[in-house]
C-alpha cells in the first residue's frame, strides 16, 4: 500500500456508498484538502473512486470507463476486461493507483498491478493508506450498529483521517439505490 488517501466502498444488495477524504499529499507535505476522488461512471449505475498517483487514476477511470461503455455496464465483464487491458500494457503496469468499483450488488478492488480482488464479505473495500482502518471501523459499525451505509461509510473515514496522517476528514461520498 503507498501512502495516499482512503477510499472505502459498501454495497449492501439495494444500496451502494463510496467515500474519500480529500487530501492530496506529496511527499510529507500537503498540497491540497478538498480534492474530490470518486465518481460516478455508466449514467450513475456504477461508482467509483481512486488512490494513488492523481494523473494515473484519471488515466485509469477513463480506461474503464471506455470499458464499462463496450460492455454495456456489466460491472463483473468490465472489471475482468480492464484487467486483462491493464496486465498487457508495459505503461499501465508501472502506475501506482488503485481504484474501488461498485453497484448496488457487487464491490472490486482494482489493484496497481492489475489484479482484480472481490473482498471477502462481498460488501466492503477499502484503499489507500487508511484503508484498513477505515475497514476495520466500517466492519464494527456494520457489526455493532444499526447505522445505514452512507452513515458507515461517513463514520469510518472519519475515524480514519483522525488516524492516519495521508488521510483528512474533508470527506465526500456518493450513493446508489436500487
Amino acid at each position: 500500500m503507498f501512502e495516499a488517501t482512503t477510499i472505502l466502498g459498501y454495497t449492501d444488495g439495494k444500496t451502494a456508498v463510496i467515500g474519500g477524504d480529500g487530501q492530496v499529499t506529496f511527499g510529507n507535505t500537503v498540497l491540497k484538502n478538498n480534492a474530490t476522488k470518486i465518481r460516478t461512471l455508466y449514467d450513475s449505475k456504477i461508482l467509483a473512486g481512486f488512490a494513488g498517483s492523481t494523473a494515473d487514476a484519471f488515466n485509469l477511470f477513463e480506461m474503464f470507463e471506455n470499458i464499462l461503455q463496450n460492455q454495456k455496464g456489466d460491472l463483473l465483464k468490465s472489471v475482468i476486461e480492464f484487467s486483462k487491458e491493464w496486465r498487457k500494457d508495459k505503461y499501465l503496469r508501472r502506475l501506482e493507483a488503485m481504484m474501488i468499483v461498485l453497484n448496488t450488488k457487487k464491490i472490486f478492488i482494482l489493484s496497481g498491478t492489475g489484479d482484480v480482488v472481490e473482498p471477502e464479505d462481498s460488501q466492503l473495500a477499502a484503499i489507500g493508506s487508511g484503508g484498513n482502518y477505515a475497514l476495520s471501523a466500517a466492519r464494527a459499525l456494520k457489526r455493532h450498529s444499526d447505522l445505514d451505509p452512507e452513515s458507515i461509510v461517513k463514520e469510518s473515514l472519519q475515524i480514519a483521517g483522525e488516524l492516519c496522517i495521508y488521510t483528512n476528514t474533508n470527506i465526500k461520498v456518493l450513493k446508489l439505490e436500487e
